[in-house]
């Protein structure tokens, strides 16, 4: 069955749908929020405020994938215990993989502060769970002689304009909380708690499209993101030469007062971290004049 429910106008309102996991709103986290920086230290408080990390993680209940995903978790349980037989493996399968679709995606976002590389990963698995989710609903439908809804039928198109904003939606959907859920719960109802299972796999099968559409949107974006600023430590890389280059433009820094000169041709010391032999990761003096002078002192020998 080809039923590939997709959000409609890519160009105009989907913007609106997919809001891509490198803005700021979604990517942020709650508790380090944009905006002007608060003192380090309040003096009422001596509760110091967070260190702002390289990369910016959290945020998912934001993510318009992860709101989609939470329905079809809520969904997948409740049609499981209405329509599928209990003793059946295919319970645990289908509620484990609609689980594996959402859980992946906050991880993903919580890991995003470390590896751009696993939260890729994680939202490919979740990517992944969805479609071995689409499959069971399919198989349920085909193995029961259930109808299938064309993409264009008028039950189809219902539910996939649910998945658009619109300017008379209650506040509360936008909500990435409980209340959030409980909302966005109420607007797929009539075909969620309906008595036919048909209706339901079918409304199933158009929410589990649209929500793969949004992943697919949400890992076009962290590969554009990985690409234009790259990876967790290539930023850690540009932040240590940053520093480097602040110690050196302001001699006071402790590093740098206490360089010592070079005894063979009287230049700067410079602090460097052996990369290979016995002594890898060890820190030493070298002269600032190599390859000319090659001369080395132990870090612990300031002349």
């Amino acid at each position: 069955m080809n039923q590939n429910d997709q959000p409609r106008g890519v160009g105009g309102r989907a913007r609106d749908l997919g809001k891509h996991p490198t803005d700021p709103a979604d990517r942020t986290d709650p508790a380090n929020p944009p905006g002007p920086k608060k003192p380090a230290m309040s003096s009422k408080s001596a509760e110091p405020v967070r260190e702002k990390r390289l990369r910016p993680s959290g945020g998912y209940r934001e993510l318009r994938s992860f709101q989609m995903a939470t329905v079809v978790y809520d969904a997948t349980v409740r049609f499981c215990e209405r329509f599928v037989d209990s003793r059946s493996r295919t319970v645990d399968q289908m509620v484990q993989a609609a689980r594996s679709g959402r859980q992946n995606i906050a991880e993903g976002s919580r890991a995003a502060a470390a590896s751009s590389q696993t939260e890729l990963r994680l939202v490919n698995v979740a990517r992944a769970s969805l479609d071995e989710l689409l499959l069971d609903y399919e198989d349920f439908l085909r193995q029961r002689h259930l109808p299938a809804w064309d993409k264009n039928s008028p039950d189809a198109k219902a539910v996939r304009v649910l998945g658009f904003p619109h300017p008379a939606d209650p506040p509360d959907l936008t909500d990435p909380s409980d209340v959030g859920d409980r909302a966005r719960w109420e607007r797929y109802a009539p075909w969620l708690e309906h008595k036919d299972p048909a209706v339901v796999a079918n409304a199933m099968i158009c929410l589990i499209h649209q929500a793969n559409y949004l992943l697919d949107q949400q890992i076009a974006a962290l590969e554009r993101g990985f690409i234009r600023d790259g990876g967790y430590s290539e930023k850690l890389a540009v932040a240590r030469i940053a520093e480097r280059q602040r110690s050196h433009r302001h001699p006071t820094d402790p590093t740098t007062a206490k360089a010592p000169g070079c005894p063979r041709c009287g230049k700067p010391m410079a602090l460097r971290t052996a990369r290979k032999g016995p002594n890898e990761g060890a820190q030493f003096w070298g002269c600032s004049g190599y390859p000319d002078c090659k001369t080395t002192q132990p870090l612990e020998n300031r002349l």
